[in-house]
């Protein structure tokens, strides 16, 4: 074992916010997107400014920022991108994410930003990770049908960091390389254009007749239980898929792997009770049913997600904390309503809960009363703890139905 080597946890950032919660709850570095060059252009992405004051952000608390340019491009795309690289020099971005060869070779040209191979390149095996290494690729983020034992293989035999995805929304298709929304919606996914038409039910043609399913739709991927494999071979990034979704999943996604991360720093291992209590944590956000995909064995029939897009958690964020009033109040930005007398959740950066029934709500300047809160608005709820910017306040479902 080197003890040099440190796990890093990789957060999606699918906004400036949602960049700064990542961090807070315990990422070691977040992954996002500008306004052109990536395959999200449905997420909320990042302007220059934007992109500035994140990277300032997690530099000073420790985390670094990863840039995806990973889509796939044309001539035509690659007239604006040596500028834009420029600019990611400039703002000393930590490294680019790219599957394009014309586009590592136009990084290497422009800047000194470290390269990391995409999981949309398809790299399964070594021959492949030392011919991307020649090219200048550092770090190699496996293709999703890799196992953690050929992982291992990869980065024993090449040298490069390996890089690998741990939980989130997983793709049908071979590395996430689609085009299936081309024909369905005239939307390119390699292009950052995904409509997501594999989880749209369909009718199968069979010797027994016509049968309605949803076989290309994925289970979500969970690897909490196979985190001490992902330790044992040394892998250097565990990422976690999700740009798209909301401040809840942010947060709770990375205080639990950090929680896990930072028991095997301290212990050079991480106990099946804490295994156990972190993973019964990851069943309250929004989720497919989970599956463990490819990390041990090639996906089966029973990674299928056999059900329309109904998945839900146990919990929802109704709210983000935007100022705090030492023994007084506290103001929340309002995600999804509730009403007086609720019991509010704060989830604490280490990962505790602390409890707040919502005895008073008013507005800013406390001239008028709510009994219920409205999506959108700013409030003040009278408390006596004291919660830091940013801390995320949950409710359960069933309470606010």
């Amino acid at each position: 074992m080197n003890d040099q080597w440190n796990p890093e946890l990789l957060a999606p950032a699918g906004s400036l916010e949602k960049l700064k919660v990542a961090v807070l709850y315990g990422a070691d570095a977040v992954y996002c997107g500008g306004q052109e060059f990536g395959l999200r252009t449905a997420a909320e992405n990042f302007t220059l400014p934007e992109l500035e004051e994140g990277v300032g952000f997690a530099h000073a608390h420790g985390a670094k920022v990863f840039v995806v340019l990973n889509g796939f491009l044309h001539d035509k795309d690659l007239v604006s991108l040596p500028e834009f690289v420029t600019k990611l020099d400039e703002l000393k971005i930590d490294a680019v994410i790219v599957s394009d060869l014309g586009v590592i070779e136009t990084v290497k040209k422009y800047s000194k930003i470290p390269v990391h191979l995409s999981t949309q390149a398809s790299c399964l095996n070594i021959e492949a990770a030392k011919m991307w290494k020649e090219l200048g690729v550092e770090r190699v983020v496996l293709g999703r049908e890799s196992t953690i034992d050929e992982a291992s293989r990869i980065k024993k035999e090449t040298g490069l960091e390996v890089e690998m995805f741990v939980h989130g929304s997983m793709c049908m298709a071979y590395s996430g390389n689609c085009v299936i929304s081309n024909y369905t919606s005239g939307r390119d996914s390699n292009r950052g254009g995904c409509a997501h038409s594999c989880r749209f039910e369909y009718k199968l043609e069979t010797e027994n007749g016509p049968v309605n399913s949803y076989f290309m739709s994925s289970k979500d991927l969970n690897g909490m239980e196979l985190l001490p494999a992902f330790l044992d071979a040394q892998i250097d990034s565990l990422k976690v898929e999700g740009r798209m979704k909301g401040h809840l999943y942010a947060a709770t996604i990375s205080v639990n792997y950090a929680r896990a991360l930072n028991e095997y720093r301290q212990h050079k291992k991480v106990s099946p009770e804490t295994l156990k209590v972190l993973g019964e944590e990851l069943q309250k956000i929004s989720h497919r049913d989970y599956t463990t995909a490819s990390l041990v064995n090639p996906a089966g029939p029973d990674s299928v997600y056999e059900d329309r897009e109904n998945a839900q958690g146990e919990y929802a964020a109704v709210g983000v904390v935007v100022d705090s009033v030492k023994n007084d109040s506290v103001v929340i930005e309002i995600k999804k309503a509730f009403n007086k007398n609720d019991v509010l959740e704060f989830m604490l950066f280490n990962g505790e809960v602390v409890e707040v029934k919502a005895f008073e709500i008013y507005n800013l300047n406390e001239s008028e009363e709510y009994d219920k809160t409205n999506p959108g608005t700013l409030v003040k709820v009278k408390t006596a703890f004291n919660f830091p910017e940013y801390t995320l306040v949950r409710r359960k479902l069933e309470a606010l139905s």
